[in-house]
């Protein structure tokens, strides 16, 4: 309202009080004039009027602007009454805050990995061309050129079929802006007209570049950055490794490649054979049952072009996949989709948890109200007024959670973000998530429908009885059966929902601690691992070896550090070098045949490491003149050689990566069993080769054994690296432990937020337990004082109250525990980790609940007993 309109408003205020005194004056003179007593005129006069206030009410009303103002003084008084009774208000708002923001912040994460359309044309229609070998993870990159041109000539169901090759550590040198470890992408020449896009500057990759020419095309990102959107980026030069590439254009400002959880910098096109990801488009009408049919067809293609290359016995065992690639592909959607799932549903029940607690604590509330609502009735107050009013105070309530839960969200994500982040190097994620507005809104408007309909039924129930109630000796309007036993079945669905979350929670909880707990094969607490990257210009060959040995050397004097050694790959840390063995003499049919892990490992390795050698001997430095010597663990011992001994025999290794040829190694020890390549594995078929070897080294990674925390000596480290080897830099220091936590990122993220919402689940019914308790306490007051007058004893009331706890508690439990075991099997079905039945984690549940309810109803029993029948019964 304007200051005119204010002053305009005060005017006419002060005109309509001058005409009612007027009015009533005059008529008092009339009444005197006629000969009546002033006192009895002035008496008689008021009871023609009325109520005055409400008169100058009516009146004012029909202005126009009373129901604005009506509005704004609901709107403060709510205002008041959320301030006067604060622990009622943070409870309520807490509860919403958590329940939205954790919708919210969990379903944008759930969008940006599984659901967010790719920024092209018609995405719906794309779909990614997999490969899987049984047992093992489906993957997309390993197509050639031939497959390419073979299922564009030979396929009916796709209308394109267009792919590219990542190159996820591209050294991209930048004219006068240094260098800088990016993602490019290889593509082939039709890549950006199949996905329908159009370039933000100059032009994009086309048919007319497929032959290798030396151009490139940079992302919106990079162009801002480097370039600061200057348009004369065009015809300058970019260097990708050794390649010099002029700049053509610059991609659409939303497109940032097809992987989620990687945005590419640069774009070229592909000029030689690699291992492509390919992607089709579908054409119009065809379902991808038919591709998938289809390509399963044009897959023996593939298998016979391999098999005339390669003799991998289990090469007919691989099958291909399509699927939809709407969304984009991504190895994450594979690893943490069915975990996403799981915590979209448990922050679903955590939401009907929340709406549940502001429904009894709205329910109580106002039938704690009922005298105030009938009183303002009786002086009068209208009905439209009074429930108007109930919804201002519901609408204020919701709208302040949802403003908090956006709150909440913001932070979730943050942390979110922060956790997916946090995985090995060769798999990490950056995903870029924004709170999405839709599942905020359909959070906030269930907890307003909760409020509204909550809020209103206590007032619309008091309205219903008369004023009279007000007028009653207890002051307090009839509480119904059915109130009670409505209120009753709130809270017994809270703590039913409640154990299905503590369930959940210490489900996931336990998972994580067996992951953490397993044993791995080595001691993962005391390690510190120092990574160094030599292949920039420079050192090369022995000298590299000679200097790595010095290094070795050193690192061994730093105090703190027990032991150190060498290692590539260290545990854990990704896929390493795989191929084939062969025992020499001893015949192997080809479909026995397995791939087997590589490792390069320095003098006392295992002995860093904690991993026990079984038999022979460790590495040395004098083996560099005998580099054809191996270690092997207990898996590959017994499954080549059985109960004989393996040390003197010798392996063949083929079809390893780097090797152009087999080569026979003598088996020098034997080893323990330990996880290379994943924390899950089972078969863990490995062997272990000398990092120093013929004047070569063949690892990267220093393993320090510390008697200290590892955290403390890695400065002393890199002080050390930089002083031995100064033109080699320290790329990464870490932890075993760590290195081992970014393993299980989804594991961590499911227990952390299982385990946040089931707390927040027992606290949430204990509220509720406490509230409705607490008002039946404060209902039965006068019953209590003449229970304790006709000679109940203290104890009595104690267990009256007690027992009303525990009946309601007992009946949740009774509903929440098969509805956990309900839930556990579902969690199994998603993830395949988890049996079918945990039922310990639900008793502990079920147990954790009934504490709470005892702890809760504590208070209100000590309450009751503590009321003076004397009090009670004068009060009433």
């Amino acid at each position: 309202m304007s200051l005119r309109n204010l002053f305009q408003r005060r005017k006419m205020d002060q005109e309509l009080d001058e005409e009612l005194q007027s009015h009533f004056h005059l008529a008092i003179r009339e009444r005197i004039e006629r000969g009546e007593d002033p006192r009895e005129a002035e008496r008689a006069v008021r009871r023609e009027f009325g109520n005055y206030a409400l008169v100058r009410e009516t009146t004012r009303g029909q202005w126009g602007w009373n129901l604005w103002e009506e509005i704004w003084q609901d709107a403060r008084y709510a205002l008041r009454g959320m301030r006067a009774n604060r622990g009622f208000t943070v409870v309520a708002v807490s509860s919403l805050a958590l329940g939205i923001g954790a919708n919210t912040a969990i379903f944008s994460l759930v969008y940006a990995v599984l659901l967010r359309p790719l920024p092209v044309s018609h995405p719906e229609q794309l779909v990614e061309l997999l490969q899987r070998y049984p047992g093992e993870p489906r993957r997309n990159g390993s197509w050639t050129l031939r497959d390419v041109e073979y299922y564009r000539q030979h396929n009916h169901a796709f209308s394109a079929i267009t792919g590219m090759a990542i190159d996820n550590l591209a050294e991209l040198r930048i004219e006068e802006a240094g260098m800088r470890v990016g993602i490019a992408e290889y593509v082939l020449g039709n890549y950006f007209a199949e996905l329908g896009l159009r370039p933000a500057l100059g032009r994009l990759i086309g048919q007319q570049d497929e032959k290798g020419s030396a151009v490139a095309v940079i992302s919106w990102d990079l162009w801002t950055a480097r370039f600061h959107r200057d348009p004369a980026v065009l015809g300058k030069r970019v260097q990708v490794d050794k390649a010099s590439l002029e700049i053509i254009g610059v991609a659409p400002r939303d497109f940032t490649g097809l992987r989620i959880e990687a945005k590419t910098d640069l774009w070229t096109p592909a000029g030689q054979d690699r291992g492509f990801h390919l992607i089709a488009r579908l054409k119009h009408g065809n379902a991808i049952t038919q591709a998938r049919t289809g390509m399963a067809q044009l897959f023996r293609f593939t298998i016979e072009e391999r098999a005339a290359r390669s003799s991998d016995p289990q090469l007919r065992q691989l099958r291909v996949e399509v699927e939809t690639c709407a969304a984009g592909f991504s190895t994450v959607r594979d690893r943490m989709g069915n975990p996403l799932t799981m915590l979209m549903a448990i922050s679903g029940v955590l939401l009907v948890l929340a709406c549940l607690n502001l429904a009894s604590m709205m329910l109580a509330r106002g039938a704690g109200r009922a005298r105030e609502m009938a009183l303002r009735l009786g002086l009068g107050a209208s009905r439209g007024r009074l429930l108007r009013q109930s919804l201002t105070e519901s609408l204020l309530l919701s709208g302040a959670g949802t403003l908090a839960g956006a709150i909440v969200a913001w932070s979730g994500i943050g942390l979110f973000t922060r956790i997916i982040a946090s995985g090995r190097p060769a798999e990490r994620i950056q995903l870029d998530i924004q709170p999405e507005a839709t599942v905020l809104l359909f959070a906030a408007g269930a907890a307003l429908l909760t409020g509204l309909f909550f809020g209103l039924a206590p007032a619309w129930a008091a309205l219903r009885s008369l004023p009279a109630c007000a007028l009653r000796p207890s002051g307090k309007a009839a509480d119904t059966r059915g109130n009670r036993f409505f209120g009753k079945s709130l809270v017994a669905a809270q703590v039913s929902l409640s154990i299905v979350l503590l369930g959940a929670g210490v489900l996931f909880i336990t998972h994580l601690l067996h992951l953490r707990s397993a044993d791995l094969g080595f001691r993962r607490d005391y390690i510190l691992l120092v990574n160094l990257d030599p292949s920039g210009p420079g050192i090369r060959g022995e000298q590299l070896s000679q200097l790595y040995q010095r290094l070795l050397e050193r690192m061994n004097e730093i105090p703190g550090v027990r032991m150190a050694s060498l290692s590539a790959p260290t545990p854990l840390h990704g896929a390493g070098a795989s191929g084939f063995g062969t025992v020499e003499g001893v015949p192997q049919r080809p479909e026995d045949r397995r791939w087997i892990s590589i490792s390069w490992v320095g003098p006392r390795y295992f002995e860093t490491m904690g991993t026990p050698l079984l038999a022979g001997r460790e590495f040395t430095l004098r083996d560099q003149s005998n580099p054809r010597i191996a270690i092997i663990n207990s898996t590959l011992a017994s499954q080549y050689f059985g109960g004989q001994d393996p040390l003197g025999r010798r392996i063949i290794l083929d079809h390893v990566t780097g090797m152009r040829e087999p080569a026979a190694y003598e088996i020098v020890g034997v080893a323990g069993d330990a996880n290379y390549m994943e924390i899950r594995e089972k078969e863990r078929r490995g062997i272990f080769l000398p990092a120093f070897r013929a004047g070569r080294v063949t690892a990267g990674t220093f393993v320090l054994r510390t008697d200290i925390n590892p955290h403390s000596v890695a400065a002393s480290a890199q002080r050390v690296a930089a002083e031995v080897a100064p033109s080699i830099p320290v790329t990464n220091t870490t932890t075993l432990s760590d290195q081992i936590e970014a393993t299980i990122v989804p594991e961590r993220l499911m227990a952390m937020l299982s385990g946040f919402f089931a707390l927040l689940g027992a606290l949430l019914a204990g509220i509720g337990i406490y509230g409705l308790l607490a008002y039946t306490v404060a209902r039965r007051t006068n019953e209590i004082g003449i229970r304790m007058a006709l000679g109940a004893s203290r104890n009595g009331i104690v267990r009256m109250v007690l027992q009303e706890a525990l009946a309601i508690t007992g009946a949740g439990v009774a509903i929440g525990i098969p509805a956990a075991f309900w839930g556990h099997k579902l969690a199994a079905v998603f993830l395949a980790e988890l049996s079918t039945t945990h039922v310990a984690a639900i008793l502990l549940a079920a147990v954790a609940i009934l504490a709470v309810a005892l702890l809760a109803s504590c208070i209100p029993a000590r309450r009751a007993a503590a009321v003076d029948p004397m009090v009670s019964l004068r009060h009433e």
